[in-house]
Formats: C-alpha cells, sequence, structure tokens
C-alpha cells in the first residue's frame, strides 16, 4: 500500500496543524535563525482508536511521536514493536513505516513533523542513545508545556517573529528528548551532588575571599581532585568561577544601586577597587563605570 492512512474521521479532541508549503518555502528553509530545525506538521490525538498510518515510501519529514498513555504498535523494516505509555519514537525520514493505535487500549500521542539542515544529525545522535529508535520518557509537565507553546503559537499565524520564536522553541523541545536527565534535573529535588553545593556555598559567600583549599575541604576532596571535578561540570576552574559570580553580582549592584565602585568592590570581598576593576574589565569588556553608563 502506497502512503495510505486508515483511521476515522476525527478524534475527539485531537488537534492538528499543517504549515502551509509557501511558508515552508522559502522562509523556513532559508532563515538563518528556523533553517536548521523547523516544525511542518504537529497535532494532538487523544484516545486514538482505530488510529492506522501507512506509507510504503517514507516522507521527507522526520517524525516525533510521544506516546503518554494507552498502547499501539509501530513496524519500520519489518521489524514491529509494541509501543507502551511513556514511550517516545522517532521514525527517519524516507524510511517506510506503519503504525497504529490499539483497538482494546488506544493511544493518546503527541506528534511532529520536522525537517531542517540539522534534523539528521538530531536523530543520528537519538539512534546513537536509543539504537532501537524508541525510548522510556519520564513524565515531565514541562516538556508538554514546550509542545503547548509550540502549538499555541503557530494557531496565532505564520509571521516570521512568530515562526522563528515557534522554532527556537521547538529546539528546547528536541533537547527535552535527547538530554533528559539534564531537563529533568530542576525536578530533582533530592539529587545535589557537590559541585552544586560548592556553587551554593558560592552564592552565599560572595562578601569573603574564600580560596580554593576552603572549598576543596568543604567537598572533602583534595584540592586537585575537586578541582578536577569542579572543571569538568562546569567548564572553568573554581575560583575562576567564584569570580563570574562575583563580577555577575558586581553588574547588580551597578545596575540597580548608587554605590560607587569602591564600594562595590568593597561588598564582594576586594580590598583593592583597582584589581576588582581590571577583573570586571577583563570579564565583562567595558570597566564598572562605562557598564554603568551604558546600562542606566
Amino acid at each position: 500500500m502506497n502512503n495510505s492512512v486508515h483511521k476515522q474521521e476525527g478524534f475527539e479532541g485531537q488537534r492538528l496543524i499543517v504549515l502551509p508549503k509557501k511558508v515552508i518555502s522559502p522562509f523556513l528553509i532559508t532563515d538563518k535563525l528556523t533553517r536548521s530545525l523547523f516544525v511542518t506538521d504537529i497535532g494532538y490525538y487523544p484516545r486514538a482508536r482505530f488510529h492506522f498510518i501507512e506509507r510504503s515510501k517514507g516522507i521527507d519529514q522526520f517524525i516525533i511521536i510521544y506516546c503518554i498513555e494507552g498502547k499501539g504498535w509501530i513496524e519500520i523494516n519489518k521489524k514491529k514493536r509494541p509501543i507502551k505509555p511513556s514511550t517516545l519514537f522517532i521514525i527517519p525520514a524516507s524510511m517506510p513505516h506503519r503504525y497504529g493505535s490499539s483497538e482494546k487500549e488506544p493511544w493518546t500521542i503527541y506528534w511532529i513533523h520536522f525537517k531542517g539542515e540539522a534534523a539528521s544529525s538530531f536523530v543520528d545522535h537519538m539512534q546513537k542513545q536509543f539504537p532501537k529508535g524508541q525510548s522510556h520518557l519520564t513524565f515531565n509537565e514541562n516538556r508538554i508545556k514546550l509542545f503547548e507553546e509550540i502549538y499555541a503559537n503557530l494557531e496565532k499565524g505564520y509571521s516570521e517573529a512568530n515562526l522563528r520564536y515557534v522554532n527556537m522553541v521547538f529546539s528546547h523541545f528536541l533537547s527535552s528528548l535527547l538530554y533528559e536527565e539534564k531537563f529533568n534535573y530542576s525536578e530533582n529535588k533530592q539529587y545535589e551532588d557537590i559541585v552544586d553545593k560548592t556553587i551554593t556555598l558560592m552564592q552565599k559567600k560572595l562578601h569573603t575571599n574564600i580560596g580554593l583549599p576552603e572549598l576543596a575541604a568543604f567537598s572533602k576532596f583534595s584540592v586537585a581532585h575537586f578541582s578536577a571535578l569542579f572543571r569538568k561540570k562546569t567548564g572553568h576552574a573554581p575560583i575562576q568561577y567564584f569570580n563570574h559570580l562575583k563580577i555577575q553580582k558586581a553588574c547588580q549592584y551597578l545596575l540597580f544601586t548608587d554605590m560607587n565602585v569602591r564600594l562595590v568592590a568593597s561588598k564582594l570581598g576586594f580590598n583593592d577597587p583597582y584589581y576588582f576593576s581590571r577583573l570586571f574589565t577583563q570579564l565583562m569588556g567595558l570597566s564598572p563605570l562605562q557598564y554603568r553608563k551604558r546600562n542606566s
């Protein structure tokens, strides 16, 4: 069967947007901020009994389907797999495929078709992480909110600004799939490693000159081991990171208070205001006074 679709006229509560071809070309495929990754179709099918799709030659878009409840199945390269709740599967472009919902326990799915210069790279990364093309996702309301943000804004029309915004959100949505552990991190309040605890300590000690030996002692690791752990996670040496936090706070003081530079330096544990000014200029590209003037 060639590109056949068998389903009911509709599913109660279903939503669907298919972007017009004149929107995709030329704008989405040429605009510098969208051509990397962009949505072409998006939908939500709740309790979709008898939902069935067969495309014997595939399509020129990549497909993401996220089942949040119910059951179904997918067949790619003549390999059929069951789909259960909290399962995500990805279908590469031009890949023959079939999929359908269970009649007894019909699935509820969110789905997106997408294209772009980076689309195949994203799918390659997903397939390396999930060789069978499917993965189990922990339910996260924030991920669903990203989908809803994309859909709601597409409903508002196809202005250039709207399309750019939608597809920037879409990139964030894709990152939530590829890097689920990082995306779920803010939800996981039970886990906080020693680097996070040290950064929290730094934030509380911005007014001091706490040194590397004290930070390492706090971590209960040697200076060398602690420094290696910290750099691996943040990309910066501990004291370098601490200074970044101090300068970040200095920016707030300069913008939101009338404190002079000497007092700002003192509030952040710098005994030498000239050293503070040099460090600020090095990190921000402007002197403290130039920064205040530019942003006032």
